[in-house]
């Protein structure tokens, strides 16, 4: 990495950042001044303040608290100060600064989101315990359980007793406290962007390998907690290391953006803003510039680059209402791109994120991004779950039971924690977690029950098998997607309804191939963990696969040779079954293309040798023949006889199924004259078996007992087919 782009973060500033409009991310809120390290580094060296006042350090911190909780008690801030600048006193930092004024900084950062006392106390001592002799003891005895529970959860474990694996497994107890408390989580967002935001006094390989652990694993929790406002800064900063020229290229584009006579957003806003006052909807129409990173995309995406793309046009409202009527206004009066439209109020974003999304287009050709949302909306869409406060206090008309019940854990770290426990190293945990973290979206799938299902995007039936029943998946043996019967390989898309079907053996094993359709780590880990810890069974899977992809599982038709009608049986009975033919002395026999059984209509032809073969009325023979000009003999069923039948069985793929369904067929006295079985397609397979019954009453219990075998979902007598004799 060459020197310039090691400069270009520097202690305290944006990378590359410039006057005015050609920061995207500092203009994104309301302008404020960087926090002044140097001011605030000589503030804390003059020690604590006297006793009940506040430090003039954390002036930052209260006036940026104060200005969304009014009434917080600040004793909690003060003393929490008190004790890290003392702990932390003779520390300094690599940039210079006394150490104190990181967790100042991180602190500043959450009070300006909107964190509650609790989160900015345990902020405030952070690093206590990791880099002072401050105990956790001492944190509970002096703040409580919660503050030393956020305190622990952010404190790093140490490389001398875990080596190489200390990061992954900082990173796998952080994530578990996060399940209990999303706050840990947001304080680690925050510490990683001032640690970002300072980077450039490292050594370039390091700034390297921290940008990629915080693309990789940090940026995608920022995302799905909903924080925007640390994420859209921290891909910034992790662009300008890890791609200085295509920053440097970037920053031009937006530098000649600015530079600009003509504003197009501007002028949108402006009309917007005339909309809006004469239809006497309240709203505050705002610019809203991209981020270096989003015009990087929109660059890629769409080549040169117009006014309109350097940013979207942000309308605020004060309720849900206003929302809608604001998008009705300007869908009537300027001219709308409706496919740009998206309602993500009335279906929130899978990371708690509310806005309508729409666009319309200039005569000049250029289309503004338009988003409509509440003010409300728009704390949670910057500040995510840090815009929830507390959200472990009880509403004040909840009973006080003293248990403790996260809202705010979403169904992709309930996912995340559920398989973190499974993988076996932490080196699988470590690469299964960037790999769980790279999927984008989540969409969200609905059970038969009224139930939901949070998955990424790309999961198939799997993979909602064992987000449903864990590792009681491996019983599954196929769905039903929207009503319609579908493999297990089914991706499903947002909004399915799946109804998962479930084998009744609870010695039931999930086949090899299901990991070739599992998406999620959750079905992977315990797919493979089963086949680990049955090696023998998975062998014998892999042989059972490998001879029914060839076609050569059960029992062949050249095994068993189908019977031929003897020539001298008595004039018409079968060899199969009593039918009686209106032609004396004539040898009788089922066609095979349709093998009729009573009491199915039937109908005669005299073939070759002077016998009569029978057919299924309905047999595409039949009327192949009767166009052919062949005579039609009479049959008619005698009595009850020994019948043969061909039956189809369809069903999905698992280990077992074969010799599971010739044993129910053998248990209602059907012996199996010949067997195929075709080659399986998307884990399905169909079997034909030709079997002989003692008489036709004993197919329907037959059929009913195929049915009932796990993996089995329909039976039918064979079809007629137009076969000649």
């Amino acid at each position: 990495m060459s020197a310039e782009a090691t400069n270009s973060v520097t202690p305290g500033q944006m990378p590359g950042a410039v006057s005015g409009a050609v920061t995207p991310t500092a203009t994104r809120r309301k302008a404020r001044p960087r926090i002044d390290l140097r001011r605030l580094g000589r503030a804390a060296l003059l020690g604590p303040a006297a006793r009940g006042r506040l430090p003039d350090a954390i002036s930052h911190v209260v006036e940026a608290h104060r200005a969304r909780h009014p009434e917080a008690d600040l004793e909690p801030l003060r003393h929490a100060y008190i004790l890290a600048e003392s702990s932390h006193r003779g520390q300094m930092r690599k940039s210079g600064e006394p150490y104190i004024t990181h967790p100042l900084a991180v602190t500043l950062i959450l009070a300006e989101l909107g964190a509650e006392t609790t989160t900015l106390t345990a902020s405030l001592l952070h690093d206590t315990v990791e880099d002072t002799d401050v105990t956790l003891e001492q944190v509970r005895d002096q703040f409580g359980e919660e503050v030393r529970y956020l305190v622990d959860g952010v404190t790093k474990l140490e490389k001398v007793d875990y080596g190489a694996a200390a990061e992954p497994e900082t990173f796998r107890k952080m994530l578990v406290a996060t399940g209990n408390d999303v706050r840990v989580m947001s304080i680690k967002l925050a510490d990683r962007l001032h640690n970002m935001r300072t980077l450039g006094v490292m050594r370039p390989e390091k700034q390297e390998r921290i940008a990629k652990v915080t693309r990789d694993v940090l940026i995608p929790l920022a995302e799905r907690l909903g924080v925007q406002a640390l994420k859209t800064e921290l891909e910034d900063l992790v662009f300008a290391i890890l791609h200085p020229e295509e920053y440097a290229h970037t920053r031009e584009l937006i530098v000649r953006n600015a530079a600009r006579a003509d504003d197009p957003l501007a002028e949108v806003a402006d009309e917007v803003r005339g909309v809006l006052r004469e239809a006497d909807i309240p709203a505050e129409v705002l610019i809203r510039p991209r981020h270096f990173v989003s015009v990087h995309r929109v660059s890629r995406k769409r080549g040169r680059l117009r006014g309109s793309d350097f940013g979207r046009v942000l309308v605020l409202v004060n309720e849900d209402a206003d929302c809608y009527a604001v998008l009705g206004e300007l869908h009537t009066c300027m001219k709308p791109v409706v496919s740009e439209f998206k309602d993500f109020i009335a279906v929130p974003k899978f990371n708690l994120y509310q806005s309508l999304h729409t666009a319309v287009a200039r005569e000049d050709g250029q289309v503004v991004e338009v988003l409509i949302r509440t003010h409300q909306m728009h704390k949670v869409a910057e500040a995510g779950v840090v815009a929830l406060g507390n959200p472990y206090a009880p509403a004040p008309d909840d009973p006080a039971d003293g248990e403790r019940v996260d809202p705010t854990r979403p169904g992709w770290l309930s996912r995340l924690l559920d398989w973190q426990e499974a993988a076996p190293d932490p080196d699988h945990f470590w690469s299964t977690l960037r790999e769980d973290l790279a999927q984008d979206r989540e969409i969200t799938v609905f059970r038969p029950d009224g139930g939901t299902l949070g998955l990424p995007e790309g999961a198939t039936c799997v993979d909602a098998a064992y987000a449903q029943y864990g590792e009681d998946a491996h019983a599954c043996i196929g769905a039903r997607v929207n009503g319609r019967l579908a493999t297990l390989s089914t991706v499903l898309k947002d909004g399915d309804t799946v109804q998962l079907l479930m084998g009744q053996d609870p010695a039931s094993e999930p086949s090899r191939e299901w990991l070739d359709h599992a998406h999620t780590p959750a079905a992977r880990i315990a797919i493979q963990r089963w086949l680990t810890a049955h090696p023998a069974q998975a062998e014998s899977q892999q042989q059972s696969e490998a001879r029914l992809a060839e076609n050569r599982t059960g029992v062949r038709p050249s095994d068993v040779p189908e019977p031929e009608a003897a020539p001298d049986q008595p004039a018409g009975r079968s060899a199969t079954g009593h039918v009686l033919a209106d032609l004396p002395g004539a040898a009788v026999r089922l066609a095979r293309c349709c093998t009729p059984v009573p009491p199915d209509e039937i109908t005669g032809f005299a073939v070759r040798g002077g016998a009569v073969t029978v057919h299924r009325a309905g047999c595409a023979a039949v009327a192949r023949m009767k166009d052919g000009g062949r005579a039609e003999v009479g049959v008619r069923w005698g009595e009850a006889a020994e019948c043969r039948v061909t039956l189809v069985a369809e069903s999905f793929v698992r280990p077992h199924l074969l010799a599971d369904l010739t044993e129910a067929m053998a248990s209602e006295g059907a012996e199996i004259v010949s067997a195929t079985v075709e080659p399986p397609t998307q884990q399905q397979v169909r079997h034909t078996y030709t079997v002989q019954l003692p008489d036709a009453g004993h197919l329907p219990g037959l059929m009913r007992a195929m049915r009932d075998v796990a993996g089995v979902y329909d039976v039918s007598r064979a079809q007629p087919q137009p076969q000649g004799d």
